[in-house]
């Protein structure tokens, strides 16, 4: 911004209050309407928490301390704005403009970021010596806390040049984020997903990026001095390489459905167990009873609709996997990590056997975090020692079925859901759920 002199106007809350709802009666389409510009202006510590400011201009503002909780600012302008110490938990800042935004012990867990610009940026301003100066905020002793986007939706941000030192990016989704040039130095990513991302020319000195999805990611000249990576997935085979099979994949899925289809008269069963099938891509709709991948990798795979009755998938990676209304009634994923699966409509009732016997499905001590579970027939699953964090089973029914033991931070459930279920003995956070 070039030719006057910025000058900052404190806000108090009533008059914020004021402005964001003849913002939000502008979105709304009713009359008395006017978009809210906080640009240059000081609003510390003040509460917008649960407002809808789509588009808002907060260019150079002062939000240290304040209030975004569950704020919705799509596509709104928050370029160079101090951000320090704010809470923007739960926000939705898609398409927003971040560029030179101060994000320094910003609290950003479960944001959705999606195409956030978060780039280098400055506002420039007239200086009676230097012609043209840089704004600058001014610093506080608490500006050593980094930031925190646990769990926020990065996809396809642009975070050329940013500074983020230590930040934590644990269970984050930066699916093709662009992070050319970026300090990371020190910062935390375990069980997040970065996949396609370009990290090129990136300074990732002891980065921590145990168990994450580190597919196709970009690190041309990159910095990786003491960068940790232990058991995260690349575009490297795991376990067992398909090629190395004595028949092909494909074939042998096609073998197995005949076999399921013919009952037993025609094909034969298939053995996947540690062996890699991200090359299948899609086995949506297929019949595959009895389908055994014990310890194998999934991840992305489209199983949507499949028939899984019985399957034996203890210990496989699904992260990522579609199982929309997918049966997987008596089906064994005893310690398989679902995290971000989506599981809508999925059945995992159990199975009737011979003699009127049933065979509950085992969820049993799986990572189903972030998972969308809502209209699953879970009745009388073993789900016991399970982490269910930030995942949705509203609407899924639960009758009689067992979670002692399992994690439900941040879990929405339905109103009746502990009238439901069997056992719920020593479950953590599901008052907070």
């Amino acid at each position: 911004m070039t030719g006057r002199k910025i000058e900052y106007t404190k806000l108090d809350q009533m008059t914020v209050d004021a402005m964001c709802e003849r913002h939000e009666r502008l979105w709304s389409g009713r009359s008395g309407g006017a978009r809210a510009s906080f640009a240059y202006t000081i609003l510390e510590n003040l509460d917008l928490s649960g407002r809808d400011l789509s588009d808002a201009d907060f260019s150079g503002a002062v939000l240290r301390g304040a209030n975004f909780t569950g704020t919705t600012l799509n596509s709104s302008v928050l370029f160079a704005a101090d951000l320090r110490q704010a809470n923007l938990e739960g926000s939705s800042l898609r398409r927003a403009d971040l560029r030179g935004a101060i994000m320094r012990g910003a609290n950003l867990t479960g944001a959705d970021l999606t195409e956030a610009d978060m780039r280098e940026g400055a506002i420039a301003e007239i200086d009676k010596e230097k012609g043209l100066a840089i704004l600058k905020h001014r610093t506080q002793e608490n500006d050593a806390g980094m930031a925190n986007f646990t769990s926020a939706n990065l996809s396809r941000s642009k975070m050329a040049g940013i500074t983020a030192q230590t930040a934590d990016f644990t269970d984050a989704m930066l699916l093709g984020a662009r992070m050319i040039r970026a300090n990371l130095r020190g910062s935390t990513f375990q069980g997040a997903n970065l996949e396609g991302a370009d990290m090129s020319g990136a300074d990732l000195t002891d980065a921590d990026f145990q168990d994450t999805v580190m597919i196709g990611v970009k690190t041309t000249m990159a910095k990786t001095q003491g960068m940790k990576t232990e058991g995260a997935l690349t575009s490297a085979p795991v376990g067992i390489d398909p090629n190395d099979l004595d028949e092909p994949i494909a074939q042998q899925i096609a073998e197995h459905v005949r076999w399921c289809e013919s009952e037993g008269r025609e094909g034969k069963p298939s053995l996947f167990d540690k062996t890699d099938l991200r090359g299948l891509q899609s086995l949506a709709g297929k019949t595959l009873t009895a389908f055994h991948a014990r310890g194998s990798t999934l991840y992305g795979l489209d199983l949507e609709g499949a028939q899984l009755q019985g399957a034996r998938l203890e210990r496989a990676d699904l992260r990522m996997v579609c199982l929309r209304g997918a049966d997987l009634r008596g089906a064994d994923l005893t310690g398989a990590n679902l995290n971000n699966a989506d599981l809508r409509d999925a059945r995992f009732g159990p199975l009737l056997l011979e003699n009127d016997r049933l065979l509950p499905a085992s969820l049993a001590g799986t990572k189903a975090r972030y998972v969308d579970l809502r209209g699953a027939d879970l009745r009388q699953a073993k789900a016991t020692g399970a982490d269910f964090s930030y995942s949705r089973l509203e609407g899924a029914d639960v009758s009689r079925a067992r979670f002692s033991g399992s994690c439900f931070t941040g879990t929405t459930v339905s109103e009746d859901f502990a009238e439901q279920v069997e056992d719920l003995d020593g479950a953590v956070d599901l008052n907070a759920a």
